[in-house]
């Protein structure tokens, strides 16, 4: 199918945030940079950004093929590898949105359709500032007892608890724009599920630590995003308890394989070897790239 025959239109609502979803979970694989989930998270997390993002999509026959999402000067994209010259496309839109030589892009090692136009737009491999890992377990293995610590409750978290379970996040990822107004909205948003979403409550009643996991029915596939503990209750084990808390939760409701992407560089060690002791592996990492000069 030639370039021509793709529609192009700027993003207008949730809409079109469902068929870029629709796209994400066509092309799905455990090594993917985006998941159903993710974009969810991504576009309702903070309020009052989207006067900072243009995104473009790009479609034929009522599928979306590609699309852009540029955020300054960074670009996130997906293309179909059926359709891989639409990445031309995208970077030549991510131009004229940020004409600036500061552009930068990350897209996953397992993306090697999207190499070439990269490398053709004058893109290169950097290896400045952090990466992610994308990391994969097979839920069919079963997975161990959470067993929280002493005097902590794990549970699903309701309309109630979001004030508490926002200021977790707030305190977990400090500093944060996550607001209760936003954390509303995620929970409004598709595929949220309120019994994929878990805490653990301290013995003082507050919320210690959280583990929000997306199911891509589809794909049969959970995505942990994101997850945190509040620094007063680290080190004992209530990040572990969470996560298995959920992701029992999610093989309840069909999943059968689970991914979650921590930093893999050595600045941000920790979550990474709390998700290997759960039993994730690696299968890909991300790639930076910036505009050469």
């Amino acid at each position: 199918m030639a370039i021509k025959d793709f529609d192009r239109r700027p993003y207008a609502g949730a809409e079109d945030l469902r068929a870029m979803q629709d796209l994400a979970g066509r092309v799905w694989s455990p090594g993917a940079t985006w998941h159903v989930g993710d974009l969810a998270w991504e576009r309702f997390q903070h309020t009052g950004r989207k006067h900072e993002w243009a995104t473009m999509l790009w479609s034929a026959g009522g599928r979306t093929a590609a699309w852009g999402w540029a955020d300054a000067g960074h670009l996130s994209l997906l293309a179909d590898p059926a359709h891989a010259s639409l990445a031309d496309e995208v970077l030549d839109w991510f131009a004229a949105q940020a004409p600036g030589p500061a552009r930068t892009v990350v897209v996953s090692s397992t993306e090697t359709h999207l190499f070439p136009a990269l490398d053709r737009h004058g893109y290169r491999r950097t290896d400045e500032g952090p990466f992610f890992l994308h990391m994969v377990m097979d839920l069919d293995d079963g997975l161990p007892d959470p067993g929280p610590p002493a005097g902590y409750r794990l549970r699903a978290v309701g309309d109630a608890d979001v004030p508490g379970r926002v200021a977790a996040h707030r305190a977990a990822f400090h500093p944060s724009r996550v607001t209760e107004e936003s954390y509303r909205a995620v929970r409004e948003a598709w595929p949220y599920r309120p019994d994929l979403d878990w805490m653990a409550e301290a013995p003082d009643g507050s919320a210690a630590g959280f583990c929000l996991v997306w199911l891509d029915e589809a794909n049969r596939a959970a995505r942990i995003e994101p997850a945190g503990t509040v620094p007063g209750h680290r080190r004992h084990g209530v990040a572990r308890a969470v996560c298995l808390a959920a992701l029992q939760a999610a093989r309840r409701a069909g999943a059968r394989r689970a991914v979650v992407s921590p930093r893999g560089d050595d600045a941000y060690p920790v979550p990474a070897r709390l998700y290997r002791s759960l039993g994730f592996r690696e299968c890909a990492r991300s790639l930076g790239y910036r505009l050469s000069a």
